[in-house]
């Protein structure tokens, strides 16, 4: 018994620094929830209203679809289901629902399957119900779990606190940033604030707090906030903002009808949430790479230590700024396809929106990756250089 108290007091103490951390972090991202989250307010005054809820299919009743070569095999028709609802205030009933199918939306459904039905209750008390979509939670979970299984198989200890970090990433952008756009909140400080927490965070977690785990977060958020200028310069430079940024219509028709989110901010905004996961991958290689050629060979100095993190730097900004303009492309790759195939001349092309977001997009934030390079790479050579 002496000897576990004595060890967990060595690790206590070992791990004090990053403890404290973490604890503040907790406190920030709480009050940040807590100013973030909306008051819902449900209006149960209304005499009609729609619900989504699960539900099982027990009967396909009559089925009219079929594959259609036209549409690269795509599935279009109709179908009259028997389905038991698993959710709600209908829970256990059976409802009479319509599944419509076409190459675009819709699957046919068979017995057994899930789905999540539209169900549309009315003043009368009567209500309808109609398929929305197959129900994909199941698949979803099962997906995850493998890369979870995957992630700590590889990865170990170290996979599993990446996990961790990813947890923290997704938590933070769902429940502190998104509520906080929807109230208002001023976009590119918000969205770099939240950033710059999801670093620090992760990279406490990942590396405990220690020389090269700060000097890798000094230089994630420096990087980061390079990527967010020259995304306003360029913003600026081609007369291009977030307004034009596809799919931005829906937000602002919420904005017109009283929703007080900052729409021009968006493009810089994307900008900034896709560069920071390359930065810290790039930032913590060099710090980390750095603190190992010391160890090696401590009388090296800063101007030593300096020049081989950018020959250790040099070597990652190829593969990493492709992997950011290839996951641009990739992301619009869709879209990038029915633009070649409508023949744009050059001209038109080159004005478009469409390419000018995904060129601003993706050379903004390799900027901000292989400028926190010789940032990074500064910042912990002058750290290493002194005792």
């Amino acid at each position: 018994m002496k000897i576990r108290n004595f060890s967990f007091n060595n690790l206590l103490a070992e791990n004090k620094n990053t403890i404290i951390l973490l604890l503040v972090c907790a406190a920030i991202f709480l009050a940040g929830y807590y100013f973030a989250s909306p008051k819902e307010e449900k209006d149960i005054s209304a005499s009609e209203y729609s619900e989504y809820e699960k539900a099982k299919i027990t009967q396909v009743v009559m089925d009219s679809t079929e594959q259609d070569e036209t549409s690269d095999g795509g599935w279009r028709g109709e179908q009259l289901l028997l389905a038991e609802v698993l959710s709600g205030q209908y829970k256990g009933e059976t409802l009479h629902v319509s599944n419509f199918v076409g190459p675009l939306y819709g699957v046919p459904l068979y017995e057994g399957d899930g789905a999540v039905l539209i169900i549309s209750t009315y003043s009368d008390g009567a209500h309808t119900a109609t398929v929305y979509e197959f129900d994909r939670a199941a698949a979803l979970a099962i997906v995850t779990v493998l890369f979870v299984i995957a992630t700590v198989a590889v990865g170990g200890k170290t996979g599993a606190k990446s996990l961790a970090g990813l947890v923290v990433t997704l938590v933070s952008l769902f429940l502190v940033l998104l509520p906080a756009l929807m109230k208002g909140a001023p976009t590119l400080p918000t969205v770099f604030a939240v950033c710059a927490y999801i670093a620090v965070v992760s990279l406490a977690i990942l590396g405990g707090v220690q020389k090269k785990t700060v000097c890798a977060m000094l230089g994630t958020i420096s990087g980061t906030a390079l990527a967010m200028f020259f995304g306003i310069f360029s913003q600026n430079l081609a007369k291009i903002d977030g307004l034009r940024v596809p799919d931005v219509e829906p937000l602002l028709q919420l904005r017109q009808t009283g929703t007080p989110i900052g729409l021009s901010g968006l493009l810089v905004g994307g900008i900034i949430i896709s560069a920071l996961g390359a930065v810290m991958d790039v930032t913590m290689g060099i710090s980390s790479s750095l603190f190992e050629v010391s160890a090696a060979n401590p009388k090296l100095g800063q101007k030593e230590l300096f020049r081989s993190g950018m020959n250790i730097g040099r070597d990652m900004v190829g593969t990493m700024t492709n992997t950011l303009i290839l996951a641009f492309l990739g992301s619009s790759f869709v879209l990038i396809l029915y633009l070649y195939s409508i023949g744009l001349s050059t001209h038109q092309l080159l004005s478009s929106s469409y390419l000018s977001i995904e060129v601003i997009s993706g050379i903004s934030s390799s900027i901000g990756v292989i400028l926190s390079i010789p940032i990074t790479a500064f910042i912990t050579a002058k750290s290493l250089s002194k005792k």
